[in-house]
């Protein structure tokens, strides 16, 4: 048992000084995911409870589906790459999702995770709306998550921050379907219904995200003994919560 305890002290600076910020690729717009690819045992990963791991399969799809609603508005919406002055669609997604920037882009202002988001649907916005919306939610949920994708048995998961981003990713959504310019068009072309085309997929998309939050946040809460303040919105109140 001593030995035991040892052990696990002396993988605490371990496991603090080897993270690394890994942001998954796209995940499949089939909504298949590959099986899980084998890898060697690692130390750290005697630092891992149960719940961490869950959290770091939980981050990592919720990235994947970030970038891959980015890929989806960039299809949709292909002036605005050409608008941020990249090279094309991919080089976009790839600039927004690059760990190494660390969500902070001098064309937004180094805004990040709501505010990020809120720059997507201001009218006067002249930028990229689909470059600030991808910065926007992965960082919003890198955020939710203390800006690791690693995670230890000495880290510490906050429930309530988990539950608002379900809920900010519920006002991104929203905001995606119902902002409109002085004209009365759409500030982003997402969903698709009618004329004979009905696409879904964001929708779906979005709903993945929702659901990785607000499982991930019962099961901590339930891990730590903790309470969820439960948020109710309506259209006339619909903002952003805090994390």
């Amino acid at each position: 048992m001593l030995f035991a305890v040892a052990a696990f002290a002396s993988l605490g600076p371990l496991a603090g000084c080897a993270r690394q910020v890994h942001i998954p690729p796209a995940a499949p717009s089939t909504g298949h995911r590959p099986p899980p690819q084998s890898r060697d045992f690692e130390a750290g990963d005697l630092a891992k409870t149960d719940v961490d791991s869950i959290a770091e399969i939980h981050l990592q799809e919720s990235l994947a589906s970030a970038r891959l609603l980015t890929e989806k508005l960039y299809r949709r919406n292909p002036r605005e790459w050409r608008r941020g002055g990249h090279a094309s669609l991919d080089a976009a997604v790839a600039r927004a999702f690059d760990p190494h920037h660390g969500w902070r882009f001098a064309e937004l202002g180094n805004a990040r995770g709501t505010d990020a988001l809120q720059l997507a649907f201001r009218p006067e916005f002249a930028g990229d709306r689909v470059f600030a919306f991808g910065v926007g939610l992965g960082s919003m949920l890198m955020q939710a998550y203390g800006d690791q994708t690693e995670f230890y048995a000495l880290d510490a998961l906050d429930p309530q921050k988990l539950y608002n981003a379900a809920r900010n990713v519920e006002v991104a959504a929203w905001k995606l379907a119902t902002a409109r310019d002085a004209s009365g068009q759409p500030l982003l072309l997402s969903n698709e219904i009618g004329n004979g085309a009905q696409n879904l997929s964001f929708e779906r998309e979005i709903g993945k995200l929702i659901a990785y939050q607000d499982v991930l946040a019962r099961v901590v809460a339930e891990h730590t003994n903790r309470t969820i303040r439960r948020v109710v919105q309506s259209v006339a109140t619909m903002v952003f919560l805090p994390l």
